[in-house]
C-alpha cells in the first residue's frame, strides 16, 4: 500500500525508534528510493516496506555524525527540545528555534 503523505517535515527532529540516533530532516522520498543493493543488506526479518516515505537525516550518535536514510515506520518525532550539533545544519538551516530548525535554502 503506497502510503501519499509524509509524517515528518523538514527541519523537525527525529529519532529512530531501534537504533540509538537521532537527526533532522533535511529530504523527503515519498517512497522508497534507495538501491536495490542498500535495501537487500538490511537483514529481512527487520526490512521495512518500500511503499512508505524515507527521510533523509542529518543525523548523529554519541560517536559520529552522518548522513541516514530511514524508512517512516522506523522514525518516532523527538520532543526533547534539544538541538542536534551535525556539522552540516548551517548550510540548510537557521538556528534551532521552539523544536525544529528553519529551513535557510531556496527549494525547487
Amino acid at each position: 500500500m503506497l502510503k501519499s503523505r509524509a509524517k515528518y517535515a523538514l527541519g523537525q527532529v527525529v529519532r529512530h525508534r531501534k537504533h540509538p540516533f537521532r537527526g533532522v530532516v533535511f529530504d523527503v522520498d515519498a517512497i522508497f528510493s534507495n538501491s536495490e543493493e542498500w535495501y537487500l543488506a538490511i537483514p529481512e526479518d527487520s526490512r521495512p516496506a518500500k511503499g512508505q516515505p524515507y527521510y533523509h537525516l542529518l543525523a548523529e550518535n554519541a560517536q559520529s555524525y552522518y548522513v541516514a536514510y530511514v524508512s517512516e515506520q522506523n522514525l518516532v518525532a523527538d520532543y526533547s527540545g534539544e538541538p542536534v550539533d551535525h556539522p552540516d545544519l548551517d548550510d540548510l538551516f537557521g538556528p534551532f528555534e521552539d523544536g525544529h530548525y528553519p529551513l535557510q535554502v531556496d527549494l525547487n
